[in-house]
């Protein structure tokens, strides 16, 4: 059976007073559509001036607070940079793609002079907890250096996501976010916190969960040391470690 496909014919309108076709679109045909082009340069020219106010903020943290080297083993301390870094993060419009950018721009010296682990983690945790977004990616897996304090006071009902390593203070403070790293995790993970989730997918290191007040630590591999814990759960590959049988804080169970 030979089956014969219809085209569909134009449709055409006959006029009564003559034989002639009339195209039904020609009322059309003065209709003109308002085109707007993209303004590229100053879509580049505002990306570029909003890193620029990231850089700046961060440049005055380091003038005001990282003058004080033993600040980062001193919870007050902490404290007082994070209000600060707060002041300059307050006042800017930024995304999360922005927050990325100016992780990468840590290592290059030409547009950021100094790299400080502490401060730039202090920094960049007070962008994300600032920051529009619910939930923010961070591909930190090509820096050199490893940051710590990141994920420090992470609100509930945000949840940041770090492909890479890092380094110590990871999450501590924690209010209640979801903090996800993709590689290790160094000493005093979680130290502080009082709510959420932090999930390392490696290892961790020493004093994991000092002090914590709350919460829910899950560690994919292995877990180096435990520090003195008051309230919450800790979980090395799915086993509960604690609240467990461990009598030494801060030597492997």
């Amino acid at each position: 059976m030979k089956v014969t496909s219809q085209r569909k014919k134009p449709i055409l309108c006959f006029c009564k007073d003559s034989d002639t076709v009339k195209n039904p679109f020609e009322e059309f045909k003065s209709f003109t559509v308002a085109t707007h082009e993209l303004p590229l340069d100053q879509i580049v020219q505002s990306t570029e001036a909003v890193m620029d106010r990231i850089r700046w903020g961060y440049e005055k943290l380091l003038e005001e607070e990282a003058k004080e080297l033993v600040w980062m083993v001193q919870y007050n301390t902490i404290i007082k940079a994070y209000e600060v870094a707060e002041k300059y993060v307050k006042g800017v419009d930024y995304t999360a793609e922005d927050i990325e950018d100016f992780c990468f721009a840590l290592e290059n010296t030409q547009k950021i002079p100094y790299l400080i682990p502490g401060p730039a983690g202090v920094y960049i945790s007070a962008l994300c907890n600032y920051a529009k977004e619910e939930e923010i990616v961070l591909k930190l897996s090509e820096l050199k250096t490893e940051i710590n304090l990141i994920g420090f006071r992470l609100p509930k009902g945000k949840r940041l996501m770090i492909d890479g390593d890092t380094g110590d203070f990871t999450g501590i403070g924690l209010e209640g976010g979801d903090l996800a790293v993709e590689g290790n995790a160094k000493n005093w993970t979680g130290a502080g916190m009082r709510g959420g989730k932090i999930s390392v997918k490696k290892n961790i290191g020493l004093h994991t969960g000092e002090w914590m007040m709350g919460g829910e630590i899950y560690v994919g591999g292995r877990v180096r040391g435990l520090g003195n814990i008051v309230e919450g759960k800790v979980y090395e590959r799915d086993k509960l470690v604690y609240p467990g049988k461990t009598k030494y804080p801060n030597l492997y169970y």
